[in-house]
Formats: C-alpha cells, structure tokens, sequence
C-alpha cells in the first residue's frame, strides 16, 4: 500500500508541475527557474483567472486524499512540499493578490517575461505580441490598486518608448500608464499580519512568528555590525579593493576564480563538487538586455550553464554590482559556486521528481547566504582584507531585510520609511535602497529568506553535529543539504535527523 501511495504521490506531483508550468507568474526572483512550454505567453484574462481557481481546488482536494500514515520519511516530506507548492498558488491568486493590486505584476507578465526570453536567447515576439492583450485584462483586473506600487510602475513605464521597440507594444504600455495614473489608490501595501502568517506558516514552511523573526533580525544584526568593526579596526590604513579596469578583465577574473573555488571546497573537504556540474561564468551585457534592466536579475540559470550579465566596471554602480567589480568571489559565493546556480543544478539532478521541481526561496537564498559567512570562515578570503568588510556588510543588509520585510507586511513601515532605514544603516545608495524596499512591499516573505534560512541552517548544523558524535561529518552534511537545497530547512532537518 505505501508503495502504490508514493507512486500515486509522484504521478500528482507531474500533473501538478505540468499544470505549473502553464500558470505560474513571472516576477522579479531570480530562484523560481522553470521551463516553460514552447511558444509560452502570460494569460491573465479573468477567465483564465477562474480557471486556475477551479483548477487549484480540484489539486488541493486531490492533495488531501494523497496523505497516508504509511509514507516514509522521504515521501512525507515530499507530500508536505506539494502542500507548500498548492498553498503558494492560493497565495498568489487570493491571500495576497498583486494581480488586483500592483500594476507592476502586469510589468513582470510582459517586460519581465520579455526580458526572461531575451536572457535565454529566445525569441520574444509572441510576448511582444501579446502585450496590449495582457494590458487590456489588467485594467479590467486591477480593482484595488496600492498607490506606492502604481508610483513604482508608472516610473518605470516613463521612459519605455526608448527600451521596446515593438511599435503596439509601447503604445500599449503607454497607455497603461496613463491609465494608471487617473485611478483611484490605496496608500496602504502592507499584507496584514494574517496573511503574511499564512505564508509563513503554510507556504515558506517557517517555525517562527513575526515577532521571532525580529529577534533573530536583531541579533545577527548586532552581530555583523561587531564583526565588521573588528575587521574595518583590523585593516585599518590597508587600500580600498581598485575596480577592474575592464568588463573583459572583470570575465577573465571570474573564470579563473570560479575554477579556483571548487578546488577550495574539495580540498578542504567542505562540499563534493562533481565534474559534470556546469561553469558560472560572467558575460557583458548586451543592449537588448540592459534595455529591460529592473525587470529581471540580469543572469540565466539552466541545466546547460549560469551566466551573470555584467555592466562596465564603474564607481557609479550600486551596492551589489560595484562589490562585483571589486571582487567577483563576493557575488560567486552566493550567486554561483557553492551559492545558488550549483545548488539548482545539484537539485535539478535529483533522483527524486517532486524535488526537482520545487522551489522555495527561504532554502535557495538561505543556502546562498550561509555560503558566504562559511566561505569566510573557511579562509577562502583570508587573502583580501576589504572583501571581508564586504561579507560583513552583506551580513548587515540581509539581517536587516528581515526586519525591513516583517514591518512593511504587517503596517509599521511604508517603502519611504524602509528605504530610508536601509539607506543610512547599511549603508546604501539611496537607488538601491529604494529599489530593496520596494521589491520587499510587493513580494512580502521574500526578503526574510537569506536571514532566516541561513539561521535554520546553522540550528540544522548544530543539531546534526551533536546527534553524530564523533561520525558527523561536515562534507557529507552539506551534501545532503545543497542536493535538497530546494526544500524548505525544517523538512530537511526533519529527514536527516530522522530516526524510526
């Protein structure tokens, strides 16, 4: 009976990923990497609204007749993964509805979806030509606009003639702004504490409250503040890291960095790095791209390879693309190897369907986020003072997310108020500071992710390390948590510690 259970487990798990693939939104977060159906275009008709309704109803009772008592550990898991992967598609069309309140959700569905193709090098222009159609239904859809949000979509609709070329597109876009700009708005963004605690109970899979959350924002706060002050007191009178000289100085540094990294992790017996695991690379940008800058992370990450598309080394980049200018193992930790692209590359691999194809950006991005502190105490900087100060500062800017996320969600702060927070705390440029805060208000829980992911797994760790003895190993802990690096931390700790 368990058998024919898990089986009947995996075969709703295809329908359901198939059925994904055809409904999921675009948006900004660069983990959620599917493939979608050749020739593939957004629907957001109304129609195709109800549909995905009924559709998600007939899946969520299904779900429920699937749970057995004789699941193993492995499938119990996976049957809680499908239940996370059905409560973010409730989450999206009703507990949190950007497709009736934020007019950028319409930017992500066309300019976003545009610049996805573009990225991957296929043709855009069945998206092209479905922009005015999309629009129409947006307007017909957008019944409860948030003032802030059409602010955001409207500043970067203002300049759109110059990044389309499409001639009905760009009229369609226009359009919309205009219409935006004469409808009536909500000043409010702010989710509301039940909803955000629905997501964090039942989508992101999270032990904590709001308020717990917070406390740990807090702590490891205080805590990369101290650690970057022994470091900044420490390399006091060293010079400030020079910017590359070139894009191309800047590529041919990344290629050797990234061959060098996964030397480091073998060597030191940190994570196995198979041979088939495919390069991170660097590429410049091309103008096609950087016409749609804003919509989606400039990188592509698929089976094949992980390319981040880079601008020209320039003391007038933001926070982010000028440490990478600097130092490309700050970003290759992360964003690279070990960080995000091995880690989905590791996952799409797995023997296991259901785990292929799930995603869950509070293990991507605390995974991401806790190679960074681990990469640093493992010595992999011990040779640049200045890129330490950078791991430290990224440790502020993330603690901070958290509690910049948890008070836009739940009403105490307004984007104005969070920007400014993050501005003059990290510190950051007022652009990126404005940008992190506006991303934060229309895709709330996001932010907490590298936080209290990487929180999650240091518990994970320590737990681990205490029940093994002497036979933990910490090689074999980090494989077992970047192969499953896309299933949320607790379920993870769950498995492993699993003892009949």
């Amino acid at each position: 009976m368990g058998c024919c259970r898990a089986s009947a487990l995996q075969s709703f798990a295809e329908d359901f990923w198939r059925w994904r693939a055809f409904n999921q939104p675009f948006s900004s977060d660069d983990i959620p990497r599917i493939e979608r159906p050749a020739g593939f275009t957004p629907d957001w008709s109304r129609a195709a609204i109800e549909r995905r309704r009924r559709e998600y109803s007939a899946f969520f009772e299904k779900w429920k007749q699937l749970d057995a008592p004789s699941f193993d550990i492995h499938d119990r898991v996976d049957y809680r993964l499908l239940g996370s992967a059905l409560a973010r598609v409730h989450w999206e069309l009703d507990v949190s509805p950007a497709w009736q309140r934020d007019p950028q959700f319409y930017l992500f569905q066309t300019l976003g979806a545009v610049q996805e193709a573009r990225l991957a090098g296929e043709s855009d222009r069945s998206i092209l030509q479905s922009i005015p159609h999309i629009l129409a239904d947006a307007k017909t859809n957008l019944t409860d606009i948030r003032a802030p949000f059409a602010r955001l979509a409207m500043e970067q609709l203002k300049d759109v003639r110059t990044r389309v070329s499409d001639q009905k597109a760009v009229e369609a876009l226009e359009d919309f702004r205009n219409w935006i700009q004469r409808q009536p708005a909500s000043p409010n963004t702010a989710a509301g504490r039940e909803a955000y605690s629905f997501f964090l109970r039942e989508v992101a899979l999270l032990p904590y409250t709001p308020e717990e959350m917070l406390e740990i924002s807090r702590q490891e706060f205080d805590r990369a503040v101290a650690f970057e002050s022994f470091e900044r007191n420490r390399n006091s009178g060293l010079p400030e890291l020079p910017l590359f000289r070139s894009t191309e100085a800047q590529i041919e540094r990344c290629q050797r960095d990234e061959a060098n990294v996964r030397r480091f992790l073998m060597e030191h017996r940190i994570l196995t790095v198979p041979d088939w695991i495919p390069h991170y690379r660097y590429a410049a940008i091309r103008p096609e791209l950087e016409a749609l800058s804003g919509f989606s992370e400039m990188d592509i990450f698929r089976k094949s390879e992980g390319i981040r598309f880079i601008p020209p080394p320039s003391d007038k980049l933001g926070y982010f693309a000028r440490s990478m200018a600097q130092d490309p193992r700050a970003d290759m930790v992360h964003e690279g190897v070990p960080g995000h692209y091995f880690q989905l590359a590791l996952g799409w691999a797995h023997e296991d369907p259901i785990r292929r194809h799930y995603y869950d950006s509070s293990a991507n991005e605390g995974i991401g986020f806790y190679s960074e502190e681990m990469m640093l105490q493992a010595g992999y900087f011990d040779d640049s003072p200045r890129t330490r100060e950078m791991i430290y500062s990224y440790m502020r800017l993330r603690a901070l997310r958290v509690e910049v996320d948890v008070k836009l969600a739940t009403g105490e702060f307004t984007i104005a108020q969070a920007a400014n927070y993050l501005g003059r705390t990290v510190p950051m440029d007022a652009a990126t500071a404005g940008n992190e805060a506006a991303t934060f208000a229309s895709i709330p829980g996001q932010a907490i992710s590298y936080q209290i992911g990487k929180t999650q797994i240091l518990r994970f760790l320590a737990h681990a390390r205490l029940q093994q003895g002497a036979n933990f190993r910490l090689q074999g802990f980090h494989d077992f948590l970047w192969k499953n690096g896309n299933v949320p931390i607790a379920l993870q700790e769950e498995e492993y510690l699993w003892r009949p």
